[in-house]
């Protein structure tokens, strides 16, 4: 514990953000870049405030990290101004800081026993900025090097789908010294860090390195292939010694109010991966928000990235729709008490630079134009209760009425993995919640396919898919080779084949 009373000298302080009116006129990151020493400066004296307890929640799995990260260690080496201690420490349970530095909730700093505070003075430790900044360190002093295996163990692996689960799969086992092949449909590599993630939240710069870094080591990509439909299942099986599926739950939620027809409602994920398509170079996005009226369906994650979105492609106005009763600002102890994650109203940096958000109401129907496509959206206030059984039940208590819309995006979740050829070629199904079940040692119900990340457990948070993928990797290697030093969280538990 490097500094025994930063948690009484020194308050909370978040990066510094870019001002709104600045940062909606482009796709770089919100948050403002500092000078390293200014940035160094700041950082080290937030990892002081760790109090390092005796019960460190922030990597306790249960509440915490799902990787085990050992956060009193490396913000005490970063306190300490060990930079390249702390990047070790790390990197030893986490394949790819920067991914999750910038992109997890950080259930960590609510964990945090500094969290027991007032969150709006003091709060836990800035986990997220330190982890970032540390990560940052060491691609800046060229620390992330390819780590290459010392054997060769002449199994061959084959990984379908290169988001953070697969890709955290394929480093390892490649470190093991396996053969490794990441089969990727899209044209790009990255899975929803490419596509679905816009680049003012990460930077795409960010996925390309490590990209780079992983076939230093010795992983092959494949981009272009939809296994079951351009790769016969049967003969990606006979031309490896294991399947590793980390496909995600790509399975969009739909919904079966009047006018979803209609031209103009999308699917959100349609939406983000035109515009990170766009970004790409790859031409102007048929779906834009230019100029439009927009109506989001759905309060969470994807909606608040829907809405950066359309601030930046000029937007004319943006109303976010949430069917529930908007969250208190303060922890409710009754409810979400201390470690667990808070139940409070979240202002996301896209919520800052604008929008309107709505409670309480959900959609009733979308109204056509002569040229049927959505020219408003029908709206009534609603209450939301749970039957016998456990279900949510939205009923209207309001009068019905109009606002005006000229583009509607849903994002109302997803229903899990998607079918088609490749599950049908390795005879899986998914479970009642689109997800694909295994046994304690992370293998499906076919015999050398294995599974990980969202279509294991569901739509989750990327940290939890580094960790699944790698807690398959290890399961992988010691089937292949019958024991295996591949570290694994502990946090990583397979749901079991014959759960429903």
């Amino acid at each position: 514990m490097a500094d025994p009373r930063g948690f009484l000298h020194t308050v909370r302080r978040d990066a510094p953000r870019r001002p709104v009116d600045e940062r909606v006129r482009d796709w770089r990151g919100v948050e403002v870049p500092q000078p390293r020493p200014a940035r160094d400066a700041e950082v080290r004296e937030q990892a002081g405030r760790c109090m390092d307890c005796g019960i460190p929640f922030c990597h306790s799995s249960a509440v915490g990290c799902p990787l085990g990260n050992l956060v009193p260690e490396w913000t005490d080496l970063v306190h300490r101004g060990r930079w390249g201690a702390a990047a070790e420490r790390l990197h030893a349970t986490n394949n790819f800081p920067e991914f999750t530095g910038a992109l997890c909730p950080a259930p960590c700093e609510s964990a945090c026993v500094l969290a027991l505070g007032d969150p709006h003075t003091t709060g836990g430790v800035t986990i997220k900025r330190i982890e970032r900044a540390i990560a940052d360190h060491a691609w800046e002093d060229g620390r992330v090097t390819p780590e290459r295996a010392g054997i060769d163990t002449g199994f061959r692996v084959a990984v379908v789908g290169s988001g953070p689960a697969g890709l955290a799969a394929a480093q390892q086992l490649t470190r093991a010294g396996h053969r490794v092949t990441v089969f990727e449909r899209e044209d790009r590599l990255g899975g929803l860090l490419r596509y679905g993630i816009p680049a003012f939240k990460m930077p795409k710069s960010a996925i390309d390195r490590r990209i780079a870094q992983l076939r230093s080591e010795g992983t092959a990509f494949v981009t272009g292939c939809e296994v079951g439909v351009d790769l016969d299942v049967d003969r990606l099986r006979a031309t490896h010694d294991a399947v590793v599926l980390a496909i995600g739950a790509l399975d969009a939620r739909e919904t079966q109010v009047p006018g979803r027809e209609l031209a103009g409602v999308h699917q959100a994920m349609e939406y983000l991966v035109a515009a990170n398509r766009e970004g790409e170079g790859d031409g102007a996005t048929p779906v834009s928000a230019a100029g439009k009226r927009i109506v989001l369906v759905g309060g969470g994650d994807t909606g608040a990235d829907c809405l950066g979105t359309a601030h930046r492609q000029g937007a004319r106005s943006v109303i976010q729709l949430d069917y529930h009763a908007p969250p208190p600002t303060d922890r409710d102890e009754s409810g979400t008490p201390w470690p667990l994650v808070p139940l409070v109203l979240h202002t996301s940096a896209a919520h800052e630079e604008g929008g309107e958000r709505r409670y309480r109401v959900a959609v009733r129907r979308f109204v056509a134009d002569a040229a049927d496509a959505v020219r408003a959206v029908a709206l009534a206030e609603v209450s939301v209760d749970r039957d016998r059984d456990g279900r949510r039940v939205v009923t209207p208590v309001g009068a019905e009425y109009e606002i005006p819309c000229d583009l509607a995006l849903l994002a109302i979740g997803f229903e899990g993995v998607e079918r088609g050829a490749l599950l049908d070629g390795l005879g899986l199904s998914p479970d009642i919640h689109g997800r694909l079940r295994c046994g304690p040692d992370w293998q499906s119900g076919t015999p050398g396919v294995f599974v990980c990340g969202d279509a294991h457990r569901g739509a989750s948070l990327v940290v939890w898919a580094i960790a699944e993928g790698r807690a398959v990797a290890r399961a992988v290697d010691a089937r292949l080779t019958g024991t295996s030093v591949l570290p694994a969280p502990v946090s990583s538990t397979a749901l079991p084949l014959t759960a429903r």
